[in-house]
């Protein structure tokens, strides 16, 4: 059996304040511009960005447990994800301030549990600019439609 850990790092650009750009990577505010993300929470949250939250998704086909393990409102949120059987592993979203707007830094730190899911996240690891372009994207047409 084949498997292994990629870690995977690109960068994007919104057009928001990190303040406000923040919220945009939580796991209820992604819901405005993701489509298919639909976190629900295993007991209710007030908050859903204090470390030990944990929620799933169930998107593009995968089931995914989500736990919150750090925060620093306005500047940086850090997930643990597993997607039973295929891959465990952590996202770390930064946001920092850049000119007309907000820089955001996406890792993915992922390991694969079985040869096919080492397959699947090599495949992933080859479309992460493009992935996060389409993040890129899907923000901004959310943006644009709240102007």
């Amino acid at each position: 059996m084949t498997t292994s850990r990629q870690r995977l790092a690109g960068r994007i650009q919104v057009d928001l304040p990190p303040g406000e750009a923040f919220r945009l990577f939580t796991p209820r505010g992604e819901e405005d511009w993701a489509h298919g993300w639909h976190p629900r929470f295993l007991v209710p949250v007030t908050d859903d960005t204090e470390p030990g939250t944990v929620f799933e998704t169930y998107a593009h086909g995968h089931h995914v447990t989500w736990l919150v393990t750090s925060r620093e409102p306005g500047k940086r949120i850090s997930y643990a994800r597993v997607a039973p059987g295929e891959q465990a592993g952590t996202v770390t979203v930064a946001l920092s301030a850049s000119e007309g707007g907000t820089e955001v830094a996406v890792v993915y730190d992922l390991t694969a549990f079985t040869s096919a899911a080492n397959l699947r996240l090599c495949e992933f690891a080859d479309s992460y600019p493009a992935y996060l372009q389409s993040w890129h994207d899907a923000i901004t047409v959310w943006l644009d439609g709240q102007r």
